[in-house]
């Protein structure tokens, strides 16, 4: 049964929470495992338009994680070092890497086709500040974008004893947090945006960010905190080498 991301209340919450630990169980990798939360809350939050038809909620879900560019693939370095525009210092640069995705249009269905998200060196706060819907989820762990900069190590210790976080932004359109309003925002007649998410064993973090036509207040952003341990649980067991699919790991 679906939900309504505008009347989201606590028994769609932990419905939802159920379902998406049940949709990742049997994944092989945690791309797999993030691809199938991601089509879970596409499919899930629907509801009627004017006419009295039903309305796909989301325009697009997805799902993104930070990586060290040392254990990305040959493809995916490439890519970073596109935007880097050079090879990075040091093998443990983090880059926020599209882990999955899943939306309207078909080349929203895939990472690999993805024209600018797909691995983003992470080499300076500046730089993290450039994708800001990251860099506000990061403050509501209580972190500074410099903080993403460190080693794993340092992320680790300073996650100590947070929260999980929670990106809510009520009002899409116009909004300086939310990128590209001509070309998706307004087309896509995005309204509002919640993004939630934690860290990983490894000291890395996760993201889900749902980009909805529905209005989405922050009492229901909220409920998304909880959802944030469930995807969690869904990545956390993952090891360094089941993080991609076939064909796309390090190597």
């Amino acid at each position: 049964m679906p939900s309504d991301l505008a009347r989201f209340g606590l028994t769609e919450m932990l419905r939802c929470s159920l379902e998406v630990r049940r949709v990742a169980t049997g994944a092989r990798t945690m791309e797999e495992a993030a691809t199938r939360v991601c089509r879970f809350f596409y499919d899930e939050f629907v509801g009627l338009e004017p006419g009295g038809g039903a309305m796909r909620q989301c325009a697009l879900v997805r799902c993104y994680k930070t990586h060290p560019f040392g254990a990305l693939d040959a493809g995916l370095q490439t890519f970073a070092r596109g935007l880097l525009g050079g090879a990075p210092e040091r093998d443990d640069l983090r880059c926020l890497t599209l882990l999955a995705t899943v939306g309207d249009e078909p080349g929203w269905n895939s990472r690999l086709r993805s024209r600018g998200h797909r691995a983003i060196p992470l080499a300076t706060a500046s730089m993290i500040e450039q994708a800001p819907m990251i860099a506000q989820l990061l403050r509501q762990f209580g972190l500074e974008p410099a903080t993403l900069v460190a080693p794993s190590s340092g992320i680790v210790s300073a996650l100590q004893g947070k929260t999980y976080g929670v990106f809510h932004v009520e009002h899409a359109l116009g909004s300086p947090y939310i990128p590209a309003q001509r070309e998706f925002v307004v087309p896509y007649e995005v309204r509002s945006v919640v993004g939630f998410g934690g860290s990983l064993r490894s000291g890395d973090l996760f993201a889900v960010i749902l980009f909805a036509r529905a209005p989405i207040s922050k009492a229901v952003a909220d409920r998304f905190r909880s959802l944030a341990l469930d995807v969690k649980t869904a990545l956390f067991d993952f090891g360094e080498d089941e993080v991609f699919g076939a064909g796309e790991r390090a190597g």
